[in-house]
Order: C-alpha cells, then sequence, then structure tokens
C-alpha cells in the first residue's frame, strides 16, 4: 500500500479535531471517536505543514506537487488556531508540529505487536512499562492488548500527538514532555522500556549526564544515543529494553564507546537490521532501522564475544560503506529480500535493504529471528527476580490522579513494610483514640485534662454564656428561690444529714457564681432523692473516666503504641496534595494519625507523589518553620492567582 499524504493529512486533522473536542466536554472518547483518534500516524513525510498557509496568497509560495495539500493544511491552520487561547499558544503548537516532521516515523502495529507477542510468549509479563517516545501509542497498545495488567509512563513531547496519546489512555500516566523530564526515582523502576527514539543531532540537556562521564556528555549531543542510553538507566536489574534506533547508532565508529557503555551494563539478547521500507506505508518514506533488544545486568564484568562484535568498529568491513561487525558474522539477522548498494537519506553510500512482503513480511521474518535470539539468550530467573517480590507488596496506590507507586526507593519500601508488620497495632491505637486529632501527648495531658473533660473540648460542646442571659436569668432565679422557702416538710420526706440542700443553692451569691446552663435551678427543684440518685450515677460516670484512664494510660505505657523517635523520622510516602510550587528539597508539613504534625523536606518528587523526610526540630524551630511554611504557601497561591 503506498503512502496516500492527502488521506493521511485528512486524518490527523480529524483526530486533531476530535482530541479538542474532548478537552472541550471533559469526557472520554466514542467507539467512534477512538478509532479517528487511532488513525493519527504524526506528520512524518507531511513536509507540506512547513509551508504558509495563513491565506489564499500563500498558495503561490508552494510547489506544484504540493499545491492539493494547501486547503487541508489551511484548514488544519484555522482549526488549531480556533482552538487555542491566544496566539502564543497557536505558535507552539504548529512549531512543535513542524519540529516533528523529520523525526515523526510512526512503527506499524504489525511490528509492535511482534515485539511484545515474542517477549510474552517467552515469560516476559511486565508490570510496568515505559514508552519513552511514544508518539500515538502503537507500543503502548500492543503491549497494554499482552499485558492488561501493566502499567504505562508513556512520553511524547509534541503537544498535540500528546493531547491525542492522552484521550487514548486516560487510564496510564501520558506525560506531554521531554523524556529528559523523567524525574530520579524512575531510575531502575520499569520492568520493560521500549520505544522507537528520535533520531538526529538534536542536542538533549541533561544535568546528571552533563555531570556524567566524557561518553554520556557525548551522548547527550546525539538524541539518539541519549534515548539508549537514558531508557537503559530507568529498567531495573533484569529488565528488558526493546529500541528501534537508526542504523547510525550501531555502524558509526564513532558510536563505539556509547554501544560499549550500553552493553557493559547490559546482556544482549537479538539486533535485527531492518529493511528501509519499514515505515514506507506508514510515514512515505525510506529510512534504515535496527532493533536493539537488551537485558540489564547490574554488576556485569565483561562482554560476550558477540557483544565485542555490536560494540567494536567493524575491523574487518573491506567496504567503504558504514556497517557493524554483528551483521557481517551475522547476516541472517537481516530482515530482507533484496539488497543493493545506494544511499542514506543524507545522500551518503549506505546499503539498502528491501522487503518485498510489505510490513507482514517484515513482521513475519521478524518474529522467526527475535523468537530464536531471545529463546537462546534470555535469562528469565534474573528477570523474574524482582517480580516475585513485586506480587508480594504489590505497590500501594498514592492517588489514581497522581503517581500510584513511588515505591522504587529502598525508603519507600521500608515505610510499606513497617506499616504492613503493625497494621494491627496502628488500628488498635486509632480506635483507642477516636476523636482525638493527635495520637500524641497533647496540651490537654500537659495540663492533666480528664477524657471527659477533653471530649468536650474537641467536640466544642462547652456552651458560652451571653451577657443578655445573664439579666434574664438571675430575677428568674430569685424569684424560684423566694417560693421555694416556705415548704413544708412532710413526715414522709427523709430527714436532712447537716443541712438542707436546698440552702445550698438558695444561698449562693448569683454575681460571684452564676447560673450555668440552668443547672442550679434543675438542682432546687430535685427532691433529696433524686439528686442522690444522680449524685450515684455521676460517682459511676467519674468511676468510669477513671478507668478509661488508667486504660489509656496503660495503653501509653505500651511500647508498640507509641511510636520511637527513630520511627518517627523514618521517610515515607506524601499524603497531601502537590502544589505547584513544591520542588525537590521543599520545606512542607505533614499530618498522620501515627505521628500528628511534622516538620520535613520532599525527596523523589515526581508528578505523581513525593517522600516526606522529617525533620528532627526543637519546638521553637517547629513552630517557626510552621509559620514560614504557611506563609510561603499563602503567597504563592497568591501570586498563581494574580498570574491567571
Amino acid at each position: 500500500m503506498t503512502f496516500n499524504r492527502k488521506a493521511r493529512l485528512a486524518g490527523n486533522i480529524e483526530a486533531i479535531r476530535t482530541a479538542f473536542a474532548l478537552d472541550r466536554e471533559h469526557r472520554v472518547p466514542t467507539v467512534e471517536e477512538r478509532q479517528a483518534l487511532e488513525r493519527y500516524c504524526g506528520f512524518g513525510g507531511l513536509k507540506c505543514i512547513l509551508n504558509p498557509a495563513g491565506s489564499l496568497a500563500d498558495a503561490a509560495q508552494w510547489t506544484k506537487s504540493d499545491l492539493d495539500l494547501f486547503a487541508p493544511t489551511a484548514d488544519l491552520h484555522r482549526l488549531i488556531r480556533e482552538n487555542s487561547a491566544n496566539e502564543r499558544t497557536y505558535k507552539r503548537y504548529m512549531d512543535s508540529l513542524k519540529s516533528s516532521v523529520l523525526t515523526a516515523f510512526y512503527t506499524p502495529a504489525e511490528i509492535t505487536e511482534t515485539i511484545s507477542s515474542v517477549l510474552k510468549e517467552n515469560g516476559i509479563a511486565p508490570l510496568r512499562v515505559l514508552e519513552p517516545s511514544a508518539g500515538r501509542g502503537a507500543f503502548v497498545d500492543a503491549f497494554l492488548k499482552d499485558n492488561p495488567q501493566a502499567e504505562v509512563m508513556a512520553f511524547e513531547k509534541d503537544l498535540l500527538t500528546g493531547k491525542i496519546l492522552s484521550h487514548l489512555y486516560p487510564e496510564q500516566r501520558v506525560r506531554i514532555e521531554g523524556f529528559e523530564q523523567i524525574e530520579k526515582p524512575f531510575e531502575g523502576y520499569f520492568d520493560v522500556a521500549v520505544s522507537n527514539v528520535p533520531f538526529g543531532d538534536v542536542a538533549v540537556f541533561d544535568a546528571q549526564f552533563e555531570k556524567g562521564s566524557a561518553v554520556h556528555r557525548a551522548a547527550a549531543k546525539k538524541i539518539h544515543d541519549y534515548f539508549c542510553l537514558k531508557t537503559l538507566d530507568t529498567v531495573r536489574d533484569g529488565g528488558i529494553v526493546a529500541l528501534l534506533v537508526p542504523q547510525g547508532v550501531l555502524n558509526a565508529d564513532s558510536n563505539s564507546a556509547v554501544r560499549r557503555l550500553m552493553l557493559i551494563q547490559a546482556d544482549l539478547l537479538s539486533a535485527v537490521r531492518m529493511p528501509n521500507n519499514l515505515f514506507t506505508e506508514n510515514a512515505g518514506t525510506e529510512a534504515g532501522c535496527d532493533l536493539l533488544v537488551l537485558q540489564k545486568h547490574v554488576g556485569k564484568k565483561e562482554l560476550s564475544e558477540d557483544e565485542k562484535l555490536l560494540a567494536e568498529p567493524a575491523e574487518d568491513n573491506r567496504d567503504t560503506i558504514p556497517a557493524n561487525a554483528y551483521f557481517l558474522r551475522y547476516p541472517d539477522c537481516i530482515v530482507r529480500t533484496e539488497e543493493k548498494r545506494s544511499t542514506d537519506l543524507y545522500g551518503k553510500p549506505a546499503m539498502v535493504y528491501l522487503h518485498e512482503g510489505g510490513v507482514e513480511g517484515i513482521a513475519r521474518d521478524l518474529r522467526g529471528i527475535l523468537s530464536q535470539d531471545i529463546q537462546m539468550r534470555l535469562d528469565l530467573q534474573r528477570y523474574g527476580q524482582d517480580v516475585k517480590t513485586e506480587e508480594k507488596t504489590q505497590r500501594e496506590p498514592v492517588q489514581r490522579a497522581s503517581v500510584q507507586n513511588i515505591l522504587s526507593s529502598p525508603v519507600q519500601a521500608q515505610v510499606v513494610e513497617r506499616k504492613d508488620a503493625s497494621s494491627e497495632t496502628v488500628r488498635e491505637n486509632q480506635s483507642q483514640q477516636a476523636g482525638s486529632p493527635s495520637p500524641m501527648l497533647t496540651l490537654f495531658d500537659l495540663w492533666e485534662f480528664t477524657v471527659a473533660e477533653q471530649k468536650q473540648t474537641a467536640t466544642g460542646e462547652k456552651q458560652k454564656r451571653d451577657k443578655s442571659e445573664k439579666t434574664k436569668t438571675k430575677p428568674k432565679a430569685k424569684e424560684k428561690t423566694a417560693k421555694s422557702k416556705p415548704k413544708e416538710r412532710s413526715l414522709f420526706d427523709a430527714a436532712p444529714k447537716k443541712s438542707e440542700a436546698n440552702d445550698l443553692y438558695a444561698e449562693l451569691d448569683w454575681e460571684t457564681n452564676p447560673p450555668i446552663n440552668g443547672f442550679y435551678e434543675v438542682m432546687m427543684d430535685m427532691a433529696p432523692e433524686q439528686r442522690a440518685r444522680a449524685l450515684q450515677v455521676g460517682r459511676q460516670d467519674m468511676q468510669m473516666d477513671k478507668d478509661a484512664i488508667v486504660s489509656r494510660e496503660r495503653a501509653e505505657d505500651t511500647p508498640t503504641l507509641v511510636p520511637s523517635k527513630e520511627e518517627m523520622l523514618v521517610p515515607r510516602v506524601l499524603t497531601q496534595k502537590l502544589q505547584p510550587h513544591y520542588k525537590e528539597g521543599t520545606l512542607v508539613e505533614e499530618y498522620s494519625l501515627d505521628y500528628g504534625n511534622q516538620i520535613g523536606v520532599l525527596k523523589n518528587l515526581t508528578p505523581y507523589g513525593a517522600v516526606f523526610s522529617p525533620l528532627d526540630l526543637p519546638l521553637l524551630l517547629k513552630e517557626k518553620a510552621q509559620a514560614y511554611i504557611h506563609v510561603r504557601d499563602t503567597y504563592e497561591k497568591l501570586y498563581a492567582y494574580e498570574a491567571e
């Protein structure tokens, strides 16, 4: 099937229109809308969008071969402008699309499905998958079909492509930004990383690479080399990396150091040279690429013979055409039905490989080579060593809208294990102290409040007496007192012990002892027997309160219920919502039922959560920090509000 530029452009425009509509209406796509989104193929090979199309006069600048694409290109500009908040946003969208023209060659679904299915057939069932350059999500779709339990993090730098990707996979972690933005906590985190990496002499700024070795600094100057090394960093020991890379990664003598650095960190599973017509149907271009499949091997000592062939320059290549010694030794690892001497995209001499079977034929031959290599070289035991641990811990969610797990760091694993081990103790402690905002000693304990007084203060039941009530209540009370004095005693009345109980309330100075919620009046209206019973009930309640206090004190004396200082300083997952101004090392206040309010700093910050590392501060410094945090957060919110 030939590449129909007009049909592809129309499909892209419809997909973008659908994505904008879904954004406005804040909903998931219907079946028909999802099909429209899936027809998006990117703008690789559609150089027409580089031409001006703002008015009919711009058509004069178009070549005759591209003129039939002027109208749909003008529609594209109009669509993006209508859905942009301002001119600046419109320009960002268009610049983003134009920058992808030379690199957005999307992998055919037949190839991505072949790679995913071969890995699954050999026991690779990942729980965490990374796609560092996702495009429309061909690899994401393939791996989710074979591994529906997997959680995917997908990066896509192009703004509109990322928008489409996020609507296709709303339940996954889609990040519309460059792969270099991935955070340190995700190093050694993923089970599988798979991608068709971008290529070119585009430099990438990464602070870690700038501080790294000379090889790292050199790799950051070429985006394809950078992706190879950075992707390998994100995979755990035993994890799998499968990358489609430009042929220059394996052919260029200058890339020997990068290849060696990759292979000293991972074992070679397979290397397959793909035909130049792989992207012809999707992008209308002939660009050679290689499939490189590696297994991360931490602590690797030396390279195998095959890995040395792949890493070192092709010394026995008598031809002037760039080649790799591995493919000279194993020509069967080249997928092709035809080969010829020609030139590459840049006009340099190169071997061109073609496959007359189209994408289906390429996928069929790829399956044969890939299956044989992986069956022979895969260390399934090394891959599975972390899977068993993951199945036991089953990473806790940290809110769906945010990162579900930041448990890749050892610190996080400790916190989860500690909470799991003491979960029963924590529940018991919480049930005993329900209604109290803090399970630790409070000011109530300092001033020796009883349990009843604590409850009264916590629930806010204490009534504040109004001055107006005082003036109204006083005469009324005197009236009742006057009426109660002439009461004569019956023979059946109980004899008073020392003095008439009513005298206590009748002789009170109301100014010094004002009425408390009608208590005195009620007591004066009660018969002595009723007061005796009330007194008995009150004493029983007091005894129950004392028993409760003793029970609480015993519980507090139990070592397992009061966290030690060491436990209180153990870093844990941050539970509060991340604020836009939070950075690595930001000072924050965190509350938990286990430890109360604590001051600490943020570590391992990602868009999905962070680690809270408590600080051991004296009371005065803690109060100052709390005041500072309150002022800072208020200022940041006000600034953001004003900026909007």
